[in-house]
């Protein structure tokens, strides 16, 4: 009974959590009315891609350059084998453009993912992650009521039923993925990301 007691309070805690997070928020901290009306799927696909790209170019240029080539120790934990923090960046961007890869684009060129492995300093890498958000929007820019659920060109095996917007959350996802590292290799290196400081998103 004692227990039964004790899960029930844990789980008012923590369903009431948020509710007592946003009362004792600031009033000028309130969300915005939600629009009325319809939104283009591209328009609302590309507003998540925005505040991701942010937060992830972000990262990216909060590493040092002499840090690029960081990448837990195995002794630290199970970290053998994994990426460097440059090699999460290249891969990020080649992803970007490899999930839109058979896309029509207009007035944007994708890059072959091998220039951006041959990348060694920040700057460079740094230029192809922000190049690839560009290429990931224009993409995503193409989604339209019509056309968000046709069948779309992908990597992945048929079972996965890919469409022009599956393949745009996807990429979204695939950046929360990386960005999610990203943060542990900066916070490894004493460096508080900058979307995680007073004032960031």
């Amino acid at each position: 009974m004692h227990l039964r007691r004790m899960t029930c309070a844990v789980v008012c805690i923590v369903l009431s959590g948020p509710a007592v997070l946003f009362a004792q928020a600031p009033a000028a901290q309130a969300p915005a009315p939600a629009p009325s009306g319809p939104i283009a799927p591209a328009d609302s696909l590309n507003g998540l891609m925005n505040a991701l790209g942010y937060e992830v170019t972000g990262a990216a240029e909060a590493m040092p350059a002499d840090k690029y080539d960081f990448a837990p120790a195995a002794t630290m934990g199970d970290f053998k084998g994994v990426r460097t923090f440059s090699q999460q960046v290249k891969h990020l961007a080649e992803a970007n453009y490899q999930f839109f890869h058979g896309w029509t684009v207009p007035g944007a060129t994708a890059v072959d993912p091998k220039t951006i492995e041959a990348l060694t300093t920040k700057d460079d890498i740094v230029k192809a992650l922000k190049d690839s958000y560009v290429y990931a929007h224009a993409a995503i820019s193409t989604i339209t009521p019509e056309n968000a659920w046709d069948a779309a060109p992908s990597f992945l095996p048929p079972q996965f039923k890919v469409t022009r917007s599956s393949t745009a959350a996807f990429c979204i996802a695939h950046s929360m993925d990386h960005y999610g590292q990203m943060v542990e290799y900066l916070r490894m290196n004493g460096i508080i990301p900058p979307a995680s400081r007073q004032g960031g998103m």
